[in-house]
């Protein structure tokens, strides 16, 4: 059997490789390998490695790889931490393929690894840009040290070529948190009120406000502009959803818990809601705010507007759905107003999403499966385009 190694490092990860390791646990011709890591392991971040478990799915290892810190000095020292603890797993485990989604520190670490040790590396959402972060440089590294590329939408596969990789390696195969949507039973809306204790009824939004790590200290400003923005709104009850592990994400934490302190009425703020929880919200919400992935990626198949903050998302593919503004309280609140008008919302329900309507993980497992049957040579080739 082939052991192939899937990395997760945070529950919005988990929550989009769920059913490729669904997949591959299934597959009677592989063995899966599951290393938990980052924020699943910290209690700061709910411990929602428990979700992973929950889920029945075994963790072969939990690798540390967190500090108490999220200066920019504290999140180089848990890359080096990672990279070593990394080495020390995959040296363990010694899959014949490592599976690593996305554009985060602790996944360019383990690619960094993986490239040392010749452990062929799969890595999924490659060719994405996000000009707001250092993310955007971590994952075109992480493409350069992947062997096989499975992308969004076909403009990212282009530039997975341009970055120099094989056509014959690269497949666009959609965005696999599609795949959640069409996949899941989602909660029914009283069912999901007694499951978060909240009552929806009325206007809502959810909320995920993320830094934007290649700005110095912009993180208390620009949230604070958005909060500001919310408080105009007193008939719109907020869902918020906090920040992850990256530079400055405690002080955005730390605000909206003293936002929901003051406004216990209309908000509630969840470290982790799950993936069940998160899309049955997104399902039933009036508009999503901030500047996560989600917000551009997922929202447009449940024809959702999102008012998309800032440049942390900058350069992605999105849909009409989505509208645009910097991170000031009078844009903020002006994109609000237009994507909660009736005439807006009727046009969204018409909107297709960009990134593909599910199925990508046996669009995965269709490549893996031959590609594995072969002895994989992780020499490349640059290639060039033709001019």
């Amino acid at each position: 059997m082939k052991k192939v190694c899937v990395v997760t490092g945070t529950r919005a990860e988990y929550g989009l490789l769920r059913p490729l390791i669904k997949r591959i646990e299934e597959d009677q011709d592989l063995e899966l390998q599951i290393i938990a890591t980052g924020m699943h392991l910290s209690p700061e971040f709910g411990m929602t490695y428990r979700e992973i478990e929950k889920d029945g799915v075994t963790i072969n290892e939990k690798v540390e790889i967190l500090l108490s810190s999220d200066s920019s000095v504290g999140i180089s020292k848990s890359m080096g931490l990672a990279m070593i603890s990394f080495s020390e797993s995959l040296a363990r485990l010694k899959p014949d393929l490592l599976v690593v989604l996305g554009d985060r520190y602790e996944i360019f670490a383990v690619a960094s690894a993986a490239s040392v040790m010749k452990i062929p590396v799969a890595h999924l959402h490659g060719g994405e840009t996000t000009e707001g972060a250092f993310d955007e440089a971590f994952r075109h590294s992480i493409t350069k040290m992947s062997y096989f590329h499975f992308t969004s939408t076909e403009e990212y596969r282009n530039r997975v070529i341009q970055l120099g990789e094989n056509p014959s390696r690269v497949f666009n195969v959609g965005a696999i948190g599609i795949e959640n949507i069409m996949m899941l039973d989602l909660l029914a809306k009283s069912d999901l009120e007694e499951s978060i204790d909240f009552d929806l009824r009325g206007k809502f939004a959810l909320v995920t406000f993320h830094p934007v790590t290649l700005e110095n200290s912009t993180s208390k400003e620009q949230f604070k502009n958005l909060l500001d923005a919310l408080d105009q709104f007193t008939d719109l009850k907020v869902i918020f959803t906090k920040s992850n592990s990256d530079t400055d994400g405690r002080i955005i934490n730390q605000m909206i818990d003293d936002y929901v302190m003051e406004n216990k009425d209309r908000t509630i703020a969840f470290t982790s809601m799950g993936q069940l929880r998160y899309l049955s919200a997104m399902s039933y919400t009036d508009i999503v705010i901030g500047n996560s992935s989600s917000g551009i990626i997922e929202a447009p198949s449940f024809h959702v507007p999102t008012v998309n903050i800032g440049d942390r998302q900058k350069g992605r593919i999105q849909a009409e759905s989505t509208v645009n503004c910097k991170p000031v309280t009078e844009e903020i609140k002006a994109a609000i107003m237009k994507v909660l008008d009736p005439e807006f919302k009727e046009a969204v329900k018409h909107v297709s999403n960009p990134y593909g309507n599910g199925c990508v993980s046996s669009k995965i497992m269709d490549q893996i499966k031959p590609l594995l049957e072969k002895e994989v040579n992780i020499k490349k080739s640059f290639y060039n385009l033709k001019r």
